[in-house]
């Protein structure tokens, strides 16, 4: 017996890049990613700081934003394609495509490397992070994985330097969460439509990875994640122009379209509140807002 449709959720506009803020144009990362179109913006990384500051990043224009309101700062600007977001004591982390995994300072702008390569080879293209209880960082490196070569990865940095790569067989990992417990990690397969589950080890021995969620097929699959209290995922699915909420078995609860904005929303946090979840919608240059119920 199969599980009743997911309920629905309405989505409202919370903020949008500024015009000025906008640059269309073609860009090296457009060429590869969006077939040559001019874009002005492609929103990713959305996360808050302990103080409240909520941030977004604009990967092929390597920008990282500051968002109050309708008011967007410029936190940085660099030669790089910022893609995640994770706050960390007064820093910002960044998984970055080009340049591994970098550290802001979000006072200053000032950007200084953390890992750019694992033995003096570089990574494929490094996509999402997420810190555990502990302030290990699980990374994704995606690059142009996918099911024609499925050899994505999943990296811990362990706040002692120790490095474990956890996966290799990822056909295009991008988004990646925790439960609630920080027990098992969560990464969203793009290429084929899944989000895989796994349990963490202190000794990185991964077994018995298996398919949590599945998102229809379409062009894009599963982007960014995240939980909330009540240990539900949340996963942003462009192409479908969806977010789904699915409990802690894998059944889909809700449903957010989009789709009255565009068809792209790519990550998604929750406020400080625990219930207000936040979409980054990177074809409309939107950031989304919905209330999840408790």
């Amino acid at each position: 017996m199969w599980p009743p449709p997911p309920r629905e959720l309405p989505v409202r506009r919370f903020s949008a890049l500024p015009a000025g803020l906008r640059q269309p144009r073609r860009t090296p990362w457009s060429d590869a990613n969006r077939a040559g179109a001019p874009i002005d913006s492609f929103l990713e990384g959305p996360c808050f700081d302990a103080a409240g500051n909520f941030f977004v990043s604009d990967i092929p224009n390597g920008r990282v934003f500051r968002v109050a309101g309708e008011a967007w700062e410029k936190v940085a600007e660099y030669d790089g394609w910022p893609n995640g977001l994770a706050a960390r004591e007064g820093e910002l982390l960044i998984t970055d495509y080009r340049h591994g995994l970098l550290s802001l300072d979000p006072a200053t702008g000032a950007i200084a490397p953390l890992l750019e390569n694992l033995l003096s080879e570089g990574f494929r293209g490094l996509n999402d992070l997420v810190l555990d209880a502990a302030g290990n960082i699980l990374f994704t490196d995606q690059g142009q994985t996918g099911l024609q070569d499925p050899s994505g990865r999943v990296y811990r940095l362990g706040v002692g330097g120790r490095i474990d790569r956890l996966l290799a067989n990822g056909p295009s990992p991008n988004g990646v969460a925790l439960n609630a417990a920080g027990t098992h990690c969560y990464v969203a397969m793009t290429r084929s439509c899944e989000v895989w589950r796994f349990a963490l080890r202190p000794d990185a021995v991964v077994g018995k990875a298996n398919c949590f969620f599945r998102v229809p097929a379409g062009t894009s699959g599963p982007d960014g994640m995240a939980v909330d209290a009540a240990d539900r995922l949340f996963v942003a699915n462009p192409g479908h122009g969806q977010v789904w909420g699915v409990d802690p078995h894998g059944v889909a609860l809700f449903r957010l379209d989009c789709t009255a904005f565009g068809r792209a929303p790519t990550n998604c946090c929750f406020a400080p509140d625990g219930r207000t979840l936040l979409i980054t919608e990177s074809q409309s240059g939107t950031v989304l807002a919905a209330e999840i119920p408790g």
